[in-house]
């Protein structure tokens, strides 16, 4: 594994203070922060693109390992994470799992744990615990699992979508609520987002939050980071980015849900950039397996 020392003193000092939050929250058995921070590939970044001002930061990409008494609260855990983590300049993303499930996935080959085993750096460890030797895959059986992931997800996302499009008109047309027209629209975007995780990482999380796939994706492509220009100064993109990512619950179980028809066609328009950015991006990556 890579070493902490690579990263500057205040990088070091937060990702302490990150550690000691975590194991107030639960008792891990390890800790290790992987991504852009481990390999020395971080960004932050800020620029200007046709008069809107685009920030990109890399995020703190950590996985909690969890004893396997724990198994079952890895949403709870996660969540909790987020809440008490929001101060940060650069957002924690934590992905959460039993210590069997990972263990699990490494005797399959699932390469997005070996790669963090591999590549990550531990920044807790109980000593408790031990990962098994992952099962490595050749190229073509790569390739093959994500030429199955691509049909699987992202072009069930892409028929979500013309549903989704031929609904609005129907729903407008014979003046209905359109809840169960954004509903579909968030699992539009969530099968977008989970395709193009599966199809670069072979990983795809549990939860149902748009923002959570966006954040987990982020390290995948900018293009993709800034389909929802999501910045947290524009309170305009924020409110947009919010009615899609809260659809899932929302749209469902709230009696006065409503959704103004204008913001719903402009959430369409952005998940149609998003399926042309995930689709190439999908086909870049399968090119090049």
């Amino acid at each position: 594994m890579n070493q902490l020392s690579q990263l500057p003193k205040h990088k070091q000092d937060e990702l302490t203070e990150i550690v000691e939050i975590i194991c107030e929250i639960t008792n891990p058995a390890k800790v290790i922060l992987f991504g852009s921070h481990a390999t020395g590939k971080w960004v932050e970044d800020e620029y200007i693109d046709k008069g809107t001002t685009y920030t990109y930061i890399s995020d703190y990409d950590i996985l909690v390992v969890l004893c396997d008494k724990e198994k079952g609260e890895e949403v709870e855990i996660a969540s909790k994470i987020d809440n008490r983590t929001g101060k940060f300049k650069n957002e924690v993303s934590a992905i959460v799992h039993s210590i069997s499930y990972i263990n699990s996935g490494l005797e399959r080959g699932q390469y997005f744990f070996s790669d963090i085993v591999k590549e990550g750096i531990t920044l807790y460890d109980s000593g408790e615990y031990t990962f098994v030797e992952s099962k490595p895959l050749t190229n073509e059986q790569l390739k093959q699992l994500a030429i199955e992931d691509f049909n699987k997800w992202v072009k069930s996302g892409s028929r979500f979508l013309k549903a989704t499009k031929l609904l609005y008109e129907e729903f407008q047309a014979d003046k209905l609520p359109l809840n169960e027209v954004v509903f579909i629209l968030n699992q539009t975007a969530e099968k977008f987002y989970g395709g193009v995780l599966l199809v670069y990482t072979g990983y795809k999380p549990k939860t149902h939050r748009i923002r959570a796939y966006r954040k987990y994706a982020k390290h995948i492509s900018q293009d993709l980071y800034n389909v929802f220009r999501y910045p947290r100064t524009d309170s305009e993109e924020n409110r947009l980015f919010k009615i899609l990512n809260n659809a899932y619950i929302d749209a469902r179980y709230k009696d006065d849900y409503f959704i103004d028809p204008d913001d719903l066609k402009k959430l369409i328009s952005r998940v149609d950039k998003l399926e042309d950015v995930v689709t190439r991006l999908c086909e870049e990556r399968v090119s090049q397996l």
